[in-house]
């Protein structure tokens, strides 16, 4: 597990480094940083989706994960602990829940952190996390100079949710192949689209509802392709 515990200590440096440069930038140049990353953001998650290649089972994924998070209201139990967190910190950032919601959903659903979780989960040297490691330091630098403190946070989820893939994979080493882990891909690219729109404020989208999809895209992917 050491991989995934490397991955979220980069995560909270690199936030506390971009956390200086949030306080000491004037307003006008955290919002170009705030656009750049939006757009960032849009441009990875097309990325990642135009990789689909199951496309009903990507469908279905989202129709059904939707409606799950809709009725487990997901995204306000997530804004609820942002802002619990917050106050419990004393954290005056008005974007502080966005930075955190935003980057764990960044941080969770793209391709290396499954990929990464499962090779570490096999036993194998952990050689993506590290990789993840140093590009999710980065970029929570720039994240974290646009959004705030809330961003270092996100390594809470990041270190929870890739930890449960080690665990899953360590016991049921035969569940993942490369099909299931490239249509989780896509699925997350098309949920890091809606963030990006969120971030540049095109359209409200509630990203975090579409959640489970990601959940449904292993069944589905086991039931009718594997």
């Amino acid at each position: 597990m050491w991989g995934n515990l490397i991955n979220a200590v980069a995560i909270i440096v690199g936030g506390l480094i971009g956390t200086v440069f949030h306080g000491a930038l004037p307003q006008r140049y955290q919002a170009i940083i705030f656009q750049g990353m939006g757009l960032f953001v849009l441009v990875l998650g097309i990325s990642m989706s135009i990789k689909m290649e199951h496309i009903l089972v990507s469908v279905f994924s989202l129709l059904a994960g939707g409606l799950v998070g809709e009725l487990l209201r997901i995204d306000k139990q997530l804004n609820t602990f942002g802002e619990w967190i917050k106050r419990s910190m004393r954290f005056k950032s008005e974007k502080f829940t966005s930075g955190f919601v935003s980057t764990s959903l960044i941080y969770c659903t793209g391709a290396m952190a499954v990929l990464g979780a499962i090779e570490e989960g096999t036993g194998k040297f952990p050689t993506i996390l590290l990789t993840k490691s140093a590009l999710d330091g980065f970029s929570s630098i720039a994240f974290a100079a646009a959004l705030g403190i809330g961003v270092i946070f996100s390594a809470v989820p990041v270190a929870v949710y890739q930890g449960i893939i080690v665990l899953i994979t360590f016991l049921f080493s035969d569940m993942f192949n490369m099909a299931i882990v490239n249509e989780l891909s896509a699925v997350g690219g098309i949920l890091i689209v809606g963030l990006g729109l969120n971030i540049l404020e095109i359209k409200e989208i509630k990203v975090v509802n579409l959640l489970p999809s990601l959940i449904f895209v292993i069944i589905l992917m086991m039931i009718f392709v594997t």
